[in-house]
Formats: structure tokens, sequence, C-alpha cells
């Protein structure tokens, strides 16, 4: 077993989940770099929606789970301010679009300007018009639109670790692309940890891995 290394955003041992009698994921051993992007590969039902929960500290999990070189078990809470997770489904709050971007944001006590800033910045990296959009409430979007505003609300957070489940599935092709090119602004402008699972081909063309991370019934293969 590999040592871990201070390059490491996560590393795993012996990390595993089970939903009742059911295994649904035994990794024993798995290490992200910082700044990475990470695909993760393999058939439905091979475990990928339940590492992303488990890496997103939304699932409880046994093993040894390290976040930037420190246990993560008992920091979930904290540690959701530095992983956040979109999901295939967007859930969007009944509210106006600049409520639901700057839901976390106020979670977090930011002073009201820089709540618009941010706000308006993340709107425009998912090519939302700021203004035009901001009063829109949620019952007005589109599925893409939806989409993006939910990608929008997680880049305002200006997470350490960005995680995404299908994220341009169900999806027209104009917010696929835009989703991609977020996600890749975000990875080169700030350095995020990009985690994805998808079966989007051209998404994959455009977005290249650092590393390929291939499961199959819950566990790595290939590795």
């Amino acid at each position: 077993m590999s040592a871990v290394t201070e390059d490491n955003i996560y590393s795993l041992r012996n990390v595993t989940h089970s939903y009742g009698t059911h295994s649904a994921l035994s990794i024993e051993e798995l290490d992200i770099r910082r700044g990475s992007v990470v695909e993760l590969r393999g058939p439905n039902g091979s475990g990928k929606s339940t590492l992303l929960k488990i890496l997103a500290f939304l699932e409880p999990f046994a093993g040894e789970l390290l976040f930037d070189g420190s246990a993560a078990r008992g920091r979930e809470k904290e540690l959701r301010r530095e992983a956040t997770l979109l999901l295939q489904e967007p859930y969007l709050l009944r509210r106006s679009v600049y409520e639901n971007v700057a839901y976390g944001l106020k979670l977090r006590k930011l002073p009201r300007g820089e709540i618009d800033e941010r706000v308006a910045d993340s709107l425009g990296r998912v090519g939302l018009e700021p203004y035009s959009f901001a009063r829109r409430p949620w019952f007005r979007l589109s599925g893409g639109e939806a989409q993006r505003v939910a990608l929008a609300a997680r880049l305002a957070l200006r997470p350490r670790v960005l995680l995404l489940d299908e994220p341009t599935a169900g999806v027209d092709e104009a917010s696929a692309a835009l989703i991609r090119d977020a996600v890749c602004g975000s990875a080169r402008d700030a350095g995020t940890t990009i985690i994805i699972a998808t079966h989007d081909t051209d998404w994959l063309r455009d977005v290249p891995a650092s590393r390929v991370v291939t499961l199959r019934n819950g566990r790595l293969s290939g590795m």
C-alpha cells in the first residue's frame, strides 16, 4: 500500500459503503491529486454515484478517508464547504435564480456586495446574463438553464473540489457546451479539482482527464 503524500487532496484506504446487506463500494486504495481532472468510468450500478457522494461528504463510510492530508471523519459538515456535488437532476429552491445562487453564500454570512459579485460572476460563467436571469423564478427555466443555475450556485462557493454526476445528461447541446466551458474555466482559473462521471463523449474529448478511474461492482478495475 502506497504512502499518503501532500500532493493528494483525497486519500482513501479500505473505504467501504453498503446499502443494507448490499455492498455498494469497496475501495482498497485511491489517491486523487490536487488540481487534477479525474474521470470516473463504469457501467450503471458500478458505484460511481456512491463514490461521488462519499467524496462530497454526503454518505457515511467505513475505512479511512483523508482530505488534504487530514482525517475527514467527524469533519464532514466543515468539509462540505470544500467539496460540492452537482447531480444529474438539478435541485433548485422555489425561489428566484438570484436566491438559488446566493443561498450558500448567505449561509456563510458573506457581505451583500460580495454575494452580488459572486452571483453575477457565476451566472456569467455558465452563460446566463445576470441582469436578465437573476430575478427569473425557478419555474421559468428550461432543463438546461436549471442545470446551469445549479452549477452557478456551486461555482459561487469557489469550492476546492467540484464533483459532477452526469451533469449534461438530458440537457440541450448548447447548455452542455456551456456547462463544460464553465467547469474547464474553474479548473483552469482556480485550480479546482474536478471529478466527473459522464457518458458524454464530447465532454470527455474537450475536458481531457488527468486520470481515469474505472469501477466495476463497487471495486476499482484495472488499477
